[in-house]
């Protein structure tokens, strides 16, 4: 049984970089092999990692609806042959492997995609003792039952006030949607202040979570991001690498 870390929160707080330190601290621990899912039409997770997605499911979505229009696909359904390709999309690294959802590159929704990328992340994810979800912003990947049950739902967001209450409304979003976890961590991230604010002490306690911690505004990690560079290369000694490292070890 895999256990699945689902990261949220309204766009451009960080989500991506928590994601993949996460990943980064599950392999270094030897809790391997990890499956990160890039579920984030605008994430990079595949840079922040260092590998490069070449073909995402939005892509081989439409690869294969070509294929079939075309009368290319003889012998095998039009589902056979996105799963087949959706598979063949893995991106294979040291101790990790990854997906991306990306976009559709022609007319139509993710409803189809959708269900074979559940399918297929159903059978995928039995070979990995942890999956990563890296979400877009909001909960809408959740929403659609990608994943059935999240074991720990992470909460992002920066040390604002509004970020902060973003997630209030989030995790109220939650619930209406009846998104079940088991576990849920507030990460206030790009902290300017050494201590967490009164306010992140109020969304702990609206949201019941079971921890909330403050990651540091760090200059390596800002400079990685500017150079475009794979955070796998952070220092060990980096202050949010330990961060992860704590609450990877207490997962």
């Amino acid at each position: 049984m895999s256990y699945l870390i689902a990261v949220t929160g309204k766009g451009g707080v960080g989500k991506t970089t928590v994601s993949s330190l996460i990943v980064k601290q599950l392999v270094a621990m030897g809790k391997t092999p990890v499956l990160a899912i890039d579920a984030d039409p605008n994430s990079c997770l595949d840079a922040a990692l260092g590998v490069k997605a070449e073909k995402t499911v939005g892509k081989v979505r439409e690869e294969a609806k070509q294929k079939v229009n075309k009368g290319l696909s003889e012998g095998i359904s039009k589902q056979d042959l996105l799963q087949l390709k959706i598979s063949e999309s893995l991106v294979e690294a040291t101790g990790f492997d990854l997906i991306a959802m990306g976009r559709p590159e022609g007319a139509g929704c993710y409803c189809y995609a959708n269900n074979v990328l559940k399918s297929v992340i159903g059978k995928l994810s039995s070979q990995y003792p942890y999956v990563v979800l890296d979400n877009e912003a909001g909960l809408e990947n959740l929403s659609r039952r990608i994943v059935q049950k999240v074991n720990l739902l992470v909460l992002v967001s920066d040390q604002s006030n509004s970020g902060l209450e973003t997630l209030k409304r989030l995790y109220s979003l939650a619930h209406e949607m009846e998104i079940k976890y088991d576990k849920l961590l507030i990460v206030v991230n790009r902290m300017r202040k050494s201590d967490l604010s009164a306010k992140a002490q109020e969304v702990k306690e609206f949201t019941h979570a079971d921890d909330v911690i403050g990651l540091p505004d760090d200059l390596e990690i800002a400079a990685f991001a500017d150079d475009g560079q794979s955070l796998g290369g952070l220092s060990d000694d980096n202050v949010v690498i330990k961060k992860i490292y704590d609450l990877v070890k207490n997962i």
